[in-house]
């Protein structure tokens, strides 16, 4: 758990386990046993407990008392609420990022995009997915908003799966990488309200993207209240 280090030993614990749940390690209904998990990571079942309940605080997981926990993770319904709310919050990130933004975070901005066309052409689609969260993550902080920032990293980690899903495809990381480049080309250009359309418009095309390729709970499912 290095790389949680900076937080407390339960804080630790549960990151670990809310990205093993976001990024799929754990599937719908697997249940989490304390003393199996405390042996995993090597602490004790109290952390584990503690991270646990922190995790049901985020209905991440459902604790059934004289029974178990069991993940219930994000279903397809969740992700697209959050691309939804992402698509007005990314606007106004970029937005803010355009009046605040410096210097060196605009050339970070313009390295990640070079190294994302290099690796697509490579088809190196995990360091594209990498990338792409790279590209939001400088936004957030040039936004210069804690909470802002705070909210739009939470939202990001919550659809690791779903990002990428919708880069599968050679097309749509062409495109993604097109909308990033006139993202960063309006902050540039200090035009504050055409940055935030092409972020929302971003939003949009992920939305469409994703529903395209299936990505989306049926009427069903979503009708009977699964998951």
């Amino acid at each position: 758990m290095e790389e949680y280090k900076e937080y407390s030993l339960s804080g630790r614990v549960f990151h670990k386990i809310r990205d093993d749940i976001l990024k799929g390690n754990y599937k719908e209904n697997d249940e989490l046993r304390e003393i199996t998990i405390g042996r995993e990571l090597g602490v004790s079942r109290t952390p584990v407990r503690e991270a646990l309940r922190q995790l049901e605080l985020e209905e991440l997981v459902k604790i059934i008392p004289n029974k178990g926990t069991y993940v219930t993770g994000i279903s397809k319904k969740d992700v697209n609420d959050i691309y939804r709310i992402r698509m007005l919050l990314e606007g106004l990130c970029a937005r803010w990022a355009t009046e605040r933004i410096t210097q060196e975070s605009v050339e970070k901005l313009e390295e990640i995009i070079l190294l994302s066309e290099f690796h697509s052409k490579k088809d190196g689609s995990e360091q594209v997915v990498q990338l792409d969260g790279q590209f939001h993550e400088v936004l957030y902080e040039a936004c210069s908003s804690r909470i802002l920032k705070h909210v739009l990293t939470d939202f990001h980690k919550y659809v690791q799966m779903a990002r990428t899903y919708s880069v599968r495809t050679e097309e749509r990381t062409k495109k993604s990488i097109a909308e990033h480049k006139a993202i960063l080309e309006a902050i540039r250009d200090r035009d504050a309200d055409l940055a935030e359309k092409l972020a929302r418009e971003h939003m949009t095309h992920v939305i469409a993207n994703l529903e395209q390729i299936g990505y989306k709970e049926s009427q069903e499912d979503i009708k009977d209240g699964k998951n």
